[in-house]
């Protein structure tokens, strides 16, 4: 049995319309494909589109942890007596 959704599923806009190397929205993660036909898109959509922005955010926090520790090791190796 499929659930009936009530209310439509607003925008994960976040106000930071800036895109990134990859074409990526900076501040919700969405293409710009998927910035400009997201009024179009059924709710079954929607959800594919926020499932696919989490997944970017997280490949973003994990390589921004990664460029931190490379660069912290890099200052320190300045250091070493």
């Amino acid at each position: 049995m499929q659930q009936i959704e009530i209310f439509d599923i607003p925008s994960p806009c976040k106000s930071i319309c800036l895109v990134n190397n990859r074409g990526y929205c900076k501040g919700c993660y969405r293409s710009r494909d998927e910035r400009f036909t997201w009024n179009s898109l059924s709710n079954a959509q929607k959800k594919k589109v926020l499932s696919l922005c989490q997944q970017r955010y997280k490949r973003y926090l994990q390589k921004d942890q990664k460029n931190s520790v490379l660069n912290s090791k890099t200052k320190q190796q300045g250091f070493d007596f």
